[in-house]
């Protein structure tokens, strides 16, 4: 069963945060804003969460880190010893800039794979915009029909009052 969205397309960013405050005000869950910029008050007002994407990159640079070290650490002292002017098979020092550019390194590679699998932005994948014109000078807002109880008469009314130049129903966003 595909996914049955209502979707409001509005002119201005006035009219999407005037909407956003009335439908959460009746107790519609927001299921997406699509805006050509990012607009603040919408964002706190639909409860988006902080990104766990910096989470992924410090994990990723602390494992490519530890890895840096251990694989030096392997090479220089165990596997192949090598006398080079009485130093220390053992000398970190030496370790520092191949740990930190493999740090920033994986960071970055994870980071993109991560934020890529995450938005499923895969090569070849068409886009799907909610409504004609959101990425220049539309603002969509979109309800999801999750059962039977959805009241979309009200919500419609909700969504004319707050300024919607168009009211559609969509179903598979």
């Amino acid at each position: 069963m595909s996914k049955q969205f209502l979707v409001a397309t509005f002119l201005d960013s006035e009219a999407v945060v005037r909407a956003v405050r009335a439908l959460r005000g009746a107790d519609f869950r927001i299921y997406d804003v699509h805006t050509p910029f990012p607009l603040e008050e919408v964002e706190h007002e639909i409860g988006i969460r902080s990104s766990r994407l910096g989470w992924v990159t410090f994990s990723a640079g602390v494992g490519a880190a530890l890895g840096a070290l251990l694989l030096q650490f392997y090479m220089a002292v165990l596997d192949w010893p090598l006398n080079v002017g009485g130093k220390p098979a053992n000398s970190t020092l030496a370790f520092i800039p191949i740990t930190f550019e493999l740090t920033i390194l994986a960071g970055g590679l994870a980071t993109v794979a991560a934020l890529l699998v995450r938005s499923r932005l895969f090569p070849g994948r068409r886009a799907r915009l909610a409504a004609r014109g959101v990425t220049n000078d539309r603002f969509a807002l979109l309800l999801r029909k999750r059962d039977a109880s959805f009241d979309a008469l009200s919500a419609r009314q909700i969504l004319k009052q707050s300024g919607a130049f168009d009211i559609e129903e969509r179903s598979g966003l």
